[in-house]
């Protein structure tokens, strides 16, 4: 039997065989036709005025609060189901990542849980679409709105759902993805940063280029200082080609889901919520183990059969860091930490296979 890997990305060298053949004899290889393209191209698909691609979703996600002036000793409330490129973000500008627990149905943030940890030290606010998912984001949205805090969202997992019609990269502040490999739209590396806001936006510009800006005599400013998280032109094609492909792969996506759900939850496995209004895009197909099943033993005896599969994602006021420098560690976060399985989801996944090897191991 084959080995069955947990994802396989959606985009092959033929598929991009000819632009990449193009920017080599351009000799363009950053800040090109591809990479304003493949901006301009995710503007158009998530509904967002502004788009600045980036190195990856946790540098997206330290300008956005740097965009905010969070500053030492700030306060930011994150989910805290989630990668700790969240809470690190914070952590690295010296302010504090206040953990919010989340639900354990929708592994997203819990309003109530967010309410009790507001202070007057809280500057911003970041909500994780868990792998994917944006369910409830409306309801923190609508805190935030009240406490007049930004209210950014960590959309690493999310490109293509939908909440309320509306495309994650345009429902809040300032939206952050990513193109990891284990993404859906997979560049190598990189991510991007939407948003609304034309005076942020002109921040952004600026700073995501060395904080220079151009004058009409074609030489730079340098009226700021800023940074270098651009992407290259060869991972824009990248971007490009799969953008043109996401929503044909966002529903084969979900119809994999759809009969993992079938054959897994008569055996007490526990489906990720979505709400009615919520498109989840799928990108990681993440159920809760049955009571009596041992998760760790679990994903060791898929190892031995050759099957790749993970935990949920993280606890990260468990991490050892955090834990040991903030002790509050969330209830249900760390539950789902330690009872959640992450399965094979990609075009052509043997899906049977896999559940019925589960089956034997249960």
């Amino acid at each position: 039997m084959d080995s069955v890997r947990l994802i396989k990305p959606y985009v092959d060298y033929i598929s991009v065989v000819e632009d990449f053949q193009r920017v080599f004899e351009s000799g363009v290889f950053t800040q090109g036709p591809y990479a304003k393209q493949f901006a301009k191209n995710l503007s158009s698909y998530v509904g967002a005025k502004h788009t600045f691609l980036t190195t990856s979703a946790t540098t997206a996600l330290s300008v956005c609060l740097k965009v905010l002036s969070i500053r030492p000793g700030d306060e930011v409330a994150i989910s805290d189901f989630s990668f700790p490129a969240t809470a690190n973000v914070v952590e690295d500008l010296g302010a504090r990542p206040v953990f919010v627990d989340v639900n354990p149905s929708t592994f997203n943030m819990c309003v109530d849980d967010l309410l009790s940890k507001l202070t007057s030290k809280t500057k911003a606010v970041i909500f994780v679409d868990s792998f994917g998912n944006p369910t409830g984001q409306h309801d923190v949205k609508e805190v935030c709105e009240q406490h007049s805090l930004p209210l950014i969202e960590d959309a690493a997992c999310a490109i293509g759902s939908l909440y309320n019609g509306n495309r994650c990269g345009n429902l809040s502040d300032l939206t952050c993805f990513s193109f990891h490999p284990r993404k859906l739209l997979c560049t190598g590396e990189g991510g991007a940063i939407t948003t609304n806001n034309d005076e942020w936006a002109g921040w952004l510009d600026a700073k995501l280029a060395h904080g220079a800006r151009k004058l009409s005599t074609g030489s730079l400013d340098f009226s700021s200082y800023g940074f270098n998280y651009r992407m290259s032109e060869l991972q824009a094609v990248m971007g490009l080609t799969q953008l043109e492909n996401l929503n044909e792969i966002i529903l084969h996506r979900q119809r994999i889901r759809d009969l993992y759900s079938k054959f897994l939850t008569p055996l007490g496995f526990r489906q990720q919520a979505v709400s009615k209004n919520c498109s989840h895009n799928v990108q990681s197909i993440v159920f809760k183990v049955p009571d009596h099943v041992n998760r760790d033993q679990l994903i060791e005896q898929l190892k031995k059969k050759e099957i790749e599969t993970t935990i949920g994602t993280y606890c990260q006021s468990d991490l050892p860091y955090y834990k040991a420098k903030y002790q509050s560690v969330q209830k249900n976060a760390v539950f789902l930490q330690n009872n959640t399985i992450t399965l094979p989801c990609f075009q052509d996944v043997p899906w049977k296979m896999v559940c019925e090897q589960i089956k034997r191991l249960i």
